[in-house]
């Protein structure tokens, strides 16, 4: 199964305002690809700017998953890619 890049940005934003007490809405994210850290994303919140590696994409993607869809997919499950082409990201996990 897979998710792709509103459901990633989604991910991002919901489990950023769970664990800093704002509204999902509060929340700008894009994605991005670096080749040093693989797929990251730019976060901001409150007008400052963060960045995110792959490892922080997982979290809030597995609490995604678990939370929207019911299903506990373990960080060490999820693979994340970009389709070039298409310009899409996504994130493939089983299932």
């Amino acid at each position: 199964m897979r998710i792709y890049t509103d459901e990633i940005i989604n991910a991002i934003c919901l489990h950023t305002a769970e664990r800093r007490g704002i509204q999902p809405t509060d929340v700008e994210v894009q994605l991005g690809y670096d080749e040093e850290y693989g797929i990251t994303a730019e976060m901001w919140v409150g007008g400052r700017s963060q960045y995110l590696i792959t490892a922080n994409l997982l979290e809030a993607i597995e609490q995604y998953l678990f939370s929207h869809y019911n299903r506990r997919v373990f960080r060490s499950d999820i693979s994340l890619g970009i389709d070039e082409e298409a310009e899409e990201f996504w994130a493939e996990f089983p299932g």
